[in-house]
């Protein structure tokens, strides 16, 4: 046994130096193989046996353990590059400004951030796992192949071509599909979405079975290009099946021709054997070539659809030498005109000029798409103006840093919206060093510590998601009280007492007056009581001021605002 080992090990440095700094544990198993065939088997005794089993098995001990542990460092990678995928779209869409977040659609970013990072997540595994690997095995088959059995090796250079042409015709004929099917995701999840938000009101009309169906035919599209993209990246699989087994057929005809014609001197029965390994060593490393171009072949158009949330800027950027205080609530507005797209024909903002005291108390009035929220949207720079400037403070707001300027505006929606979450928890949203004392006055002043102090756990009562245990007037008054945490220099409230009662509506603003008298106050409304004791009404009419002036002026000059008042009281006195 001595001599045996000695031998072996010769014969193994041998085989190294001969050829390939790229050996696996299953090249050098198949080299011990051969070796047992040409060379020790006329001394097959039961030492040599054992020897070089032992050192068979040794080889497939370290080739189990190298390929556990790749897989799990593979899964590691793959995890962790798909956790650092998602949570660099979903800092990049917290950047966004509005316009940014138009372009791509709710369910769109869902849609990349969950399928898309999940298809690129596995084609990313597989290539760190079998991509390396893979055509270095090819090449050393190839290699070997010729080393071994010489003119024989031809048989396994014919079918590459054939392999190649399968794969650049299933990559041309699926990519279009997928770069479709992956709209139609966005589609499918924007329905789910306005369904699930909408359920309220599908169940009062008794829509189930539309939305049902709608749901069905837009399912069957996604599914329909799935198939047929499916069905394309399906004929690798045949064709690669084709070529193994036409080329193992190939290595046995001609071998056996050869070993009989030439009674085994021109090739010896372990270069056939080890010859008909490398053959299917070859096709196996092409197999998974072939999985991992299906792979990316997938994955490519997810992997675009990521890089488009990456890589895109938001319109709305700090300057290099941002201001950081604002100084007062005053604002003003010269020359503004603005429109939600460059391509947009109509402008939603005309010809405005405006200007508003510290401390004033401003109403809003107009009718439905007169760009109400338009105009306050400029405030704290949700948007920027197209043509024009708005001034907060004196300043220009392009000026601010950004988190500066809406730290002094605090805005409270037209669609209110609270959080999963304790009362305290969604109220400190707006300052989160609040104190419980603090979060009390502010829903003293906003009217809610009415309601929350008649729930058993009071300000540790869990709101459900979008708020759907609490009535529309109890979130909009949460929604105020958070607002005023802030403590801004200018509070807009954006049409956000229309579900309370006037009674309400009226002592939510006299607390406003009197708490907050430095801090500015523009109230939107589509009630003239909400505003006819502000200092300051404005008209908005399709997009332009039609008028400004107090409640008397505006009642005695104004036909727009007459006729809204004069329709509001005729149907306060009916009632």
């Amino acid at each position: 046994m001595e001599c045996i080992i000695p031998a072996i090990a010769g014969e193994l440095i041998t085989f190294i130096q001969s050829g390939n700094d790229k050996l696996d544990s299953l090249q050098i198993i198949r080299w011990l193989i051969v070796l047992i065939q040409d060379r020790f088997g006329d001394e097959s005794k039961l030492p040599v046996i054992l020897t070089v089993c032992i050192i068979l098995i040794l080889f497939a001990g370290l080739s189990l353990t190298f390929g556990a542990l790749a897989g799990v460092h593979c899964s590691r990678a793959s995890c962790g590059f798909a956790k650092n995928l998602r949570k660099g779209m979903f800092s990049k869409s917290q950047d966004f400004s509005f316009e940014n977040i138009d372009k791509f659609s709710t369910s769109s970013l869902v849609t990349r951030m969950t399928t898309d990072v999940t298809n690129v997540q596995q084609s990313f595994m597989m290539i760190i796992r079998t991509a390396v690997r893979s055509p270095f095995m090819f090449i050393f088959s190839i290699v070997m192949a010729f080393a071994v059995g010489g003119h024989m090796a031809w048989i396994f250079v014919i079918v590459v071509p054939i392999l190649l042409f399968t794969l650049i015709m299933v990559a041309r004929r699926a990519m279009p599909i997928f770069k479709k099917v992956f709209k139609k995701y966005d589609t499918l999840n924007s329905s789910i979405q306005e369904n699930v938000a909408g359920m309220r009101v599908v169940k009062s009309f008794v829509r189930e079975d539309y939305e049902n169906d709608k749901f069905e035919k837009s399912s069957d599209d996604v599914r329909n290009d799935f198939t047929r993209a499916e069905k394309i990246l399906a004929l690798n699989n045949p064709v690669m099946q084709f070529c193994m087994y036409a080329l193992m057929v190939g290595i046995l005809f001609f071998g056996s021709r050869i070993l009989i014609s030439s009674g085994g001197e021109a090739f010896e029965i372990g270069n056939f054997s080890t010859l008909l390994a490398y053959g299917l060593q070859m096709l196996m490393s092409l197999m998974m070539i072939s999985m991992i171009f299906v792979m990316v072949t997938m994955s490519a158009e997810s992997a675009r659809r990521i890089c488009e949330v990456l890589t895109e800027k938001s319109t709305i950027k700090n300057p290099e030498n941002p201001i950081e205080t604002v100084n007062d609530g005053s604002i003003e507005f010269k020359n503004v005109n603005f429109k939600y797209a460059q391509r947009a024909e109509k402008f939603a903002l005309s010809d405005i000029n405006l200007k508003i005291e510290s401390g004033q108390t401003v109403g809003i009035i107009g009718g439905t798409g007169s760009a109400k929220s338009t105009l306050i949207s400029l405030i704290p720079r949700l948007y920027d103006t197209t043509d024009g400037e708005v001034l907060v403070g004196g300043v220009n707001v392009k000026d601010y840093d950004i988190v500066a300027l809406r730290d002094a505006v605090s805005v409270v929606l037209q669609k209110n919206v609270l959080f999963s979450g304790s009362i305290k928890e969604n109220l400190r949203w707006g300052n989160e060093n609040a104190t419980i004392e603090e979060i009390k006055h502010a829903c003293e002043l906003s009217c809610a510590s009415e309601f929350i102090e008649k729930f058993p756990e009071k300000y540790d009562t869990y709101i459900e998601q979008g708020g759907t245990n609490v009535s529309g007037g109890q979130k909009q008054r949460l929604c105020i009280a958070r607002a005023l945490l802030k403590k801004p220099k200018i509070l807009i409230l954006d049409d956000s007492t229309s579900a309370v009662d006037t009674r309400t509506d009226a002592l939510i603003r006299k607390a406003m007056r009197e708490e907050i008298p430095n801090t500015t106050k523009i109230i939107i409304a589509q009630r003239v009581s909400s505003v006819q004791d502000a200092d300051v009404i404005i008209i908005l009419d399709d997009g332009k001021i039609n008028a400004i002036g107090n409640h008397d002026s505006l009642l005695a000059s104004n036909d727009i605002y007459r006729e809204i008042y004069i329709s509001q009281t005729k149907g306060a006195s009916l009632q």
